[in-house]
C-alpha cells in the first residue's frame, strides 16, 4: 500500500509495525472529524481559486460518503494504512481519482491530526462536563431523600462534629460542579484553529486562508504564529487530563467514603445486589467492587496526565514523532472518565443509608457547646475549650 510520503523505496515492514504502533487503531475515533475539517480545508481551497468546482464537490461528497460508511462499520483503518489520515485520502483518491489527491494541498498531516484531535476534544469536554453535572444531580437527588439522615463528620478518621447526609452529599457535588467548569476552561486551549500551519511553517507561495477554515469548523481563533501550533502540541491535552485527574480524585474520595460507610462495622449505607458482586468462594460476600474500581481508576487518569506532560518535555521546536504517542493517555484519559461519569449516577440513585445502624459519638456536639459559651458567658473561645475538655475528661 502507498503511503502519503512515499517516493519510490520500500519500508521495511518492522519499522511499519513500530511507527504505526496502535496509531492507526486510535485513529478509528478520529475519522469522523478529519473527513469534517477535509471538506473545511477543500472549501478553503475552492474559495481561494485552487481547487475547481467539480474537484471540491467530488471531494465534499466522497468524505461525506467514507465518515458515514465508517460510522457505521463498513471500512476500517489498517495497520497497512499508517494511520487515518492515509487511510481517509486512499480510499477517497480511489472512489473519486485523482481529484482526491488534490485535497492534501495547502496542509501537513501534523495539521491535518491535529485539528481532528481538537475538534474531538472540543465534544468530549462538553461531554464530559455534562456527565460531571449530571453526577452532582445524582448526589442533590440523594441529599433530598436522604435529607432527615444524620452522620457523623470525620477528621484524622475520628468522630468530630455532626454533620449529615445532605452535607456529605451536597458537599461532593459543589466540588463536582466546580470540577465540570475546569474542564469547560480547556476550551480556551483546544479552541485554535491549527489548520493551515502545515509542519509548523505555513504554506509559503500558496493563499491560504486560515480563517476560512476556523471560520467553518468553529474554532474561536486562528492559531498564530505557525511557528506556536507545533510549540502548543500536548499542552490542550495535559489540560484536559489535569481537569479529569481532578474530577476522579473527587469522585475517588466518594468512592472512598462509600467503601467505608458499605462495611460491616460501619453498615450506614446498603447497595442493591445489581450494583455488587459476588464472592467466588464466601456465599456470604457481597463486594463493593464498583466503587473500589472507580478509588482505583483515579490513579489511572493521574498517570495519564504525567505521561502526557512527560512527552513534551524537553522536545526542540517544531514536530517530532514523538508527538504521536500523544493519543494514547489522551484517550485512555478520556475513556476512564466517561465510563465512570455514565454509572456513578445509576449507582448513586440505587444507594440508600441505614439511620438504625448510624450512632453519633455523644461527644459530638463538644465544639458546640464551647461556642455556646462564649455566646452565653462572654469568655475567651480558648478558656470556654478548656472547660468543655475538663467536663468530658470527667465524664469518662
Amino acid at each position: 500500500m502507498t503511503h502519503l510520503w512515499h517516493k519510490g523505496a520500500a519500508l521495511d515492514e518492522r519499522v511499519l509495525r513500530y511507527t504505526a504502533g496502535e496509531d492507526y487503531a486510535l485513529d478509528e475515533r478520529l475519522v469522523r472529524y478529519d473527513a469534517r475539517a477535509s471538506i473545511a480545508h477543500a472549501r478553503m481551497l475552492y474559495e481561494q481559486k485552487l481547487l475547481s468546482a467539480e474537484d471540491f464537490e467530488a471531494i465534499r461528497s466522497g468524505l461525506e460518503a467514507l465518515a458515514d460508511e465508517h460510522a457505521h462499520g463498513l471500512w476500517h483503518v489498517e495497520l497497512a494504512d499508517e494511520d487515518g489520515q492515509t487511510a481517509l485520502e486512499r480510499r477517497l483518491t480511489e472512489r473519486i481519482g485523482p481529484a482526491g489527491g488534490r485535497v492534501h494541498l495547502g496542509r501537513s498531516r501534523n495539521d491535518q491530526v491535529l485539528t481532528a484531535l481538537r475538534l474531538y476534544m472540543r465534544d468530549a469536554v462538553e461531554e464530559l462536563s455534562s456527565g460531571a453535572a449530571e453526577v452532582a444531580e445524582a448526589l442533590d437527588r440523594l441529599a433530598e431523600r436522604e435529607k432527615d439522615t444524620a452522620l457523623p463528620g470525620y477528621t484524622h478518621m475520628q468522630q468530630a462534629m455532626p454533620s449529615s447526609v445532605p452535607l456529605w452529599a451536597c458537599g461532593f457535588a459543589a466540588e463536582i460542579r466546580d470540577d465540570a467548569e475546569g474542564l469547560k476552561g480547556v476550551q480556551r486551549r483546544v479552541g485554535k484553529s491549527p489548520l493551515g500551519s502545515a509542519a509548523g511553517y505555513g504554506t509559503p507561495g500558496l493563499p491560504v486562508d486560515r480563517a476560512s477554515t476556523q471560520r467553518a469548523l468553529g474554532f474561536s481563533e486562528v492559531h498564530q504564529p505557525v511557528t506556536a501550533v507545533q510549540l502548543s502540541r500536548g499542552k490542550a491535552e495535559a489540560h484536559l487530563l489535569f481537569e479529569i485527574a481532578i474530577l476522579m480524585q473527587d469522585v475517588g474520595r466518594l468512592a472512598a467514603d462509600v467503601l467505608l460507610f458499605y462495611t460491616r462495622e460501619f453498615g450506614f449505607l446498603e447497595l442493591p445486589d445489581a450494583f455488587t458482586t459476588g464472592s467466588s468462594i464466601m456465599p456470604q460476600k457481597r463486594n463493593p467492587d464498583l466503587f473500589e474500581l472507580i478509588r482505583g481508576r483515579s490513579a489511572t487518569a493521574q498517570a495519564c496526565l504525567t505521561e502526557a506532560l512527560a512527552l513534551g518535555a524537553k522536545l526542540p521546536s517544531g514536530y517530532q514523532r514523538d508527538l504521536q504517542l500523544l493519543k494514547f493517555p489522551l484517550f485512555r484519559g478520556i475513556d476512564i472518565a466517561q465510563q465512570t461519569l455514565d454509572i456513578l449516577p445509576a449507582a448513586l440513585d440505587a444507594m440508600r443509608f441505614r439511620p438504625d445502624r448510624i450512632r453519633l459519638d455523644p461527644a459530638i456536639r463538644a465544639a458546640e457547646e464551647a461556642n455556646q459559651l462564649v455566646i452565653s458567658e462572654g469568655i475567651p473561645f480558648r478558656e470556654a475549650y478548656r472547660r468543655i475538655a475538663a467536663k468530658l475528661q470527667g465524664s469518662r
